[in-house]
């Protein structure tokens, strides 16, 4: 029974993984798809399309999945279309978010949208109703940093560098990135994310209990299928 039972328990795990990973590799496709649909399919002159890849090789998301969300985006497979949506409001305790969504059904995300930021206590904006307070940057990180390297990163046009317990985070103006990562990789440093995300300019400071609260809220947002990537402006 016990050898039963540990089998059935691992296979229940196994599920759980699984339905994990595929649930992943559906946001990793359709950020594929639209990068494509974008910039088309050749990742020397898409920028956008490369980040996206590099971001699904590191879900270790299958070749045949990726070919399949780049063809999809550059209409080779007659396949329904996904569009890039954005989304701002203020979440629990006034926190402000910005969310980047794809979808393939643009009333079905906007009402489920509205719907979590209710549920949640609080109200779905206006465009422009909370972008104001952030700036979008290029976003690199890496596992450590040297002094040489950081004068050169300096040099290059990097505007801030936070050594942190888990590693380095390198921010960049936009239109930088391209630049920055690829100098990083020339010196053969490698690099584990490289994004562009929406910066608070001033972050929210919050007490132990609203942070659990906006965590509850994070779990609901990492939830939703159509939820490309969100962006708050709390202190955490």
């Amino acid at each position: 029974m016990s050898g039963h039972s540990k089998w059935a328990t691992t296979h229940r795990q196994k599920e759980v993984a699984d339905a994990k990973r595929g649930f992943a590799f559906t946001k990793l496709g359709k950020a594929i798809t639209i990068a494509a649909k974008l910039g088309g399919g050749d990742l020397t002159a898409n920028f956008r399309l490369r980040l996206a890849i590099d971001k699904a090789k590191a879900a270790s998301m299958p070749k045949d999945n990726i070919e399949r969300a780049i063809k999809r985006g550059t209409g080779e497979l007659n396949e329904g279309q996904i569009e890039s949506l954005t989304y701002e409001g203020f979440g629990p305790h006034g926190v402000a978010f910005i969310l980047e969504c794809l979808t393939d059904n643009r009333n079905r995300t906007a009402s489920e949208i509205k719907h979590l930021f209710s549920k949640s206590g609080g109200s779905l904006g206006s465009p422009n109703s909370v972008s104001w307070m952030f700036s979008q940057k290029g976003v690199i990180r890496i596992s450590k940093m040297t002094d040489e390297l950081e004068l050169e990163l300096i040099d290059a046009g990097v505007n801030d560098i936070i050594e942190e317990d888990n590693g380095v985070t390198i921010y960049c103006e936009m239109a930088d990135l391209k630049k920055i990562k690829d100098l990083l990789e020339e010196k053969k440093i490698e690099v584990s994310y490289a994004q562009i995300e929406w910066v608070a300019k001033e972050k929210k400071i919050l007490t132990s209990d609203q942070q659990a609260d906006l965590e509850k809220f994070f779990e609901i947002l990492e939830e939703n299928e159509d939820i490309d990537n969100y962006y708050s402006n709390a202190e955490i």
